[in-house]
């Protein structure tokens, strides 16, 4: 299972679209709220260079905002990146 770790604030639609994009397909997510750990926005801005959220990441991976993840859903990459993720973090067996 590939980790996806989505950076979010509680008032953010565009938050809220990432995260409906994954409930769509059944993929679960860490939601790293910055308004409940303020602490972690640094450690967001140095691994995207971005200051806005959502930031999502694949097992590492930076995929990019809200609008970068919707064009990925839509070509079917995103599904591809995470079928990868998958089968590398199962040996190669997935």
């Amino acid at each position: 299972m590939p980790q996806v770790e989505i950076y979010t604030k509680p008032w953010c639609g565009y938050c809220f679209r990432a995260k409906k994009i994954f409930d769509e397909m059944g993929v679960e997510y860490e939601e790293i709220d910055l308004r409940s750990e303020p602490a972690r926005e640094a450690e967001m801005i140095r691994r995207s260079r971005r200051l806005t959220v959502p930031q999502i990441f694949v097992d590492g991976r930076h995929l990019g905002d809200s609008m970068e993840l919707r064009a990925l859903a839509e070509s079917g990459e995103l599904r591809g990146i995470l079928q990868a993720a998958a089968k590398e973090n199962d040996g190669g067996r997935a």
